[in-house]
């Protein structure tokens, strides 16, 4: 483990996280919401630091990312725990195995380790994905640095939830994310995620300003955001706070974690939600799961 970037020390041993938006006020011996960072006598500490809960070699496109390096490999690794508790994450073992106090899980992998792999399997990208690369940006922000040394992209897939202060140290050595935006309807990030839809947002416009290659997820779950409305919302967002160009993937719903007796997303929802995106003039839509 190690001692975690961006926390504040309270008094009478508390400490304020402020790696993600949740900003967790952890008392000593208490960890923060993602499970991971955990208050020892006024300090905190990165528990997940130097351990790879998952590894692969992937087609850039499962990213999905279908604008950026098309056709490469990229070396995708992730850390134990997320900042959320999304009812249907398909990942659940490895994001929440860690809550609330459960032994962190992993394979001691140095970042040397990681980039030396991506380079002898003639990736020409690595990706910080399967959990939430915020919830281990000591980690990430290591691997990071090493692979700009070597010529490789980074590539982040998470949920648009790291704070400011963490988008300030990524983003100098960030080329490329996508972002799982589930609507500008902070009722369902509140209910399904733990979360409030606003802090995504911007997220998403300070790294499109930042000059980082965006696309964006959207997982269509029925009876959550696969109404015409909430749909709308989500095109008219992209194109006018973003741009029309930033590629939009549709994704269909199958039934996982706390989620199993919901149906899986009908593919007339699918086409709508596609044909939604390009009446509001969004260029790149592309269905995915289907």
């Amino acid at each position: 483990m190690k001692e975690a970037v961006l926390y504040q020390k309270i008094d009478e041993n508390k400490v304020k996280c402020a790696v993600c938006n949740q900003r967790c006020m952890i008392a000593d011996g208490q960890r923060g919401i993602c499970g991971v960072r955990e208050n020892n006598k006024g300090i905190l500490w990165a528990l997940n630091d130097g351990k790879t809960i998952a590894v692969n070699i992937d087609p850039i496109e499962k990213k999905p990312l279908f604008h950026f390096l098309p056709g490469t490999k990229t070396y995708s690794f992730a850390a134990a725990g997320c900042n959320f508790r999304c009812s249907w994450c398909q990942n659940w073992e490895i994001a929440q195995s860690p809550k609330p106090h459960k032994l962190v899980q992993g394979l001691d992998i140095l970042p040397e380790e990681h980039v030396k792999r991506a380079l002898a399997h003639h990736c020409l990208s690595v990706s910080y994905t399967y959990s939430e690369p915020t919830i281990y940006v000591e980690y990430a922000l290591e691997t990071m640095k090493l692979a700009r040394d070597n010529g490789l992209k980074n590539i982040w897939v998470t949920n648009g939830y790291l704070s400011m202060e963490t988008m300030q140290l990524v983003t100098p050595f960030l080329d490329a994310a996508n972002v799982d935006f589930k609507g500008p309807d902070d009722s369902v990030y509140e209910k399904y995620c733990g979360g409030k839809a606003g802090y995504v947002m911007e997220s998403l416009k300070y790294l499109y300003l930042a000059g980082v290659h965006i696309e964006i997820t959207t997982l269509l779950v029925p009876g959550v955001n696969d109404q015409a409305g909430q749909i709308e919302n989500i095109a008219r967002f992209i194109a006018a706070e973003l741009s029309p160009e930033v590629p939009w993937h549709i994704s269909r719903f199958f039934p996982a974690w706390k989620m199993t007796d919901t149906p899986v997303t009908p593919l007339e929802t699918m086409n709508m939600a596609k044909e939604t995106g390009r009446k509001n003039g969004l260029k790149n839509v592309y269905l995915g799961n289907v």
